[in-house]
């Protein structure tokens, strides 16, 4: 290849596609492309789309993909298996054994890997974001879902089977709130957006007094962690408490984790993160009440750097990590036109 210089980054969510050229070297997309995901309409027409969004962004910015294109890195809710590029399932998509890497990448002639989302948005985070510098690293997304990630040296922590850091569904309240996993009392069942406005209507539903369905002219199902955040700013008292409960829940996640990995930098990524410091100091809080104190002491807990871009930022890199490992690390993960 000549002069490959960029790589493309793909960022699949339950909300929305993000598609962007980043330099090899790292740093902000030259070009970005976010659209809908509409899951609704089956996996192949997402990548259709996502194909569709890569080849727009290629010719906005000018780019030749034979020429100047190494690869792609694509980032997607899991479990995944990187070794086939498949979703094993995503119950934020609903798809089951699905083909996304090579249906991405097949058509476009490129050689691509597959992570998970929040792994992307975590290692972009260390790479070039809130955690540059750092060997160890947990990164958390609070979006449609709780995701999350683990660097350690460097690297992203896979484990066995290519589970490893889906913070969102630890277990935090034995027989608890019901889990789109199948699980009860997950983290994400609790401190999701969606989870986060249904808490709020449950209470409201319940009685509670706020000035919440006066946001959305009293149909509650248009109600959303957005909303919330909303109504907050504005000095509503049940919101704040949702608010607070949101970060006492993940505060009891993050003292597990920071128990467990000893990092020296939380990343906070995610929609959640528009609350402010209204989230961050009662979550650094609970945290402080829970965890060791030389894992308190040792570790940061901060908002991320890089916004809406940290997904693509972050599976660009890793392809970038795939191809500066030896030729032995390239698999698995690394799909060949």
């Amino acid at each position: 290849m000549t002069d490959a210089r960029w790589v493309l980054g793909v960022d699949i969510g339950g909300t929305n596609l993000s598609v962007g050229l980043v330099p090899r070297e790292g740093g902000p997309p030259a070009g970005r492309v976010v659209r809908p995901t509409d899951a609704s309409r089956g996996g192949e027409a997402v990548t259709d789309t996502v194909i569709e969004m890569l080849r727009q962004v290629m010719a906005e910015v000018g780019v030749d993909p034979a020429r100047h294109v190494a690869g792609i890195g694509i980032g997607c809710p899991g479990p995944l298996d990187r070794a086939t590029g498949l979703v094993l399932t995503t119950p934020n998509l609903g798809w089951k054994n699905f083909p996304v890497r090579d249906l991405i990448a097949g058509p476009l002639g490129l050689p691509a890997v597959l992570d998970n989302d929040a792994n992307c948005a975590t290692y972009g985070e260390w790479w070039m974001g809130a955690g540059r510098g750092v060997q160890t690293l947990v990164g958390l997304t609070v979006g449609t879902g709780v995701g999350g990630g683990i660097v350690l040296g460097g690297k992203v922590l896979h484990g066995a089977s290519d589970a490893a850091g889906e913070i969102g569904h630890m277990t935090i309240n034995y027989g608890g709130r019901r889990c789109k996993c199948g699980n009860y009392g997950c983290l994400e069942a609790y401190a999701s957006g969606p989870n986060i406005a249904a808490r709020a209507v449950e209470g409201i539903e319940a009685g509670e007094e706020s000035s919440l369905p006066g946001l959305v002219d009293g149909d509650l199902d248009q109600i959303t962690a957005e909303t919330v955040f909303e109504a907050v700013l504005a000095g509503d008292a049940f919101a704040s408490a949702v608010l607070l409960e949101t970060a006492r829940y993940l505060g009891v996640g993050l003292a597990n984790l920071i128990n467990l990995v000893n990092p020296e930098v939380v990343v906070i990524a995610g929609g959640v993160t528009r609350a402010g410091d209204a989230l961050l100091d009662p979550l650094r809080a609970e945290v402080r009440r829970r965890a060791f104190l030389p894992a308190v002491s040792a570790c940061r807990i901060v908002a991320a750097q890089l916004g809406a871009d940290a997904g693509v930022i972050g599976a660009a890199g890793i392809f970038v990590d795939h191809l500066d490992a030896p030729a032995e690390g390239l698999d698995p993960g690394l799909a060949r036109p």
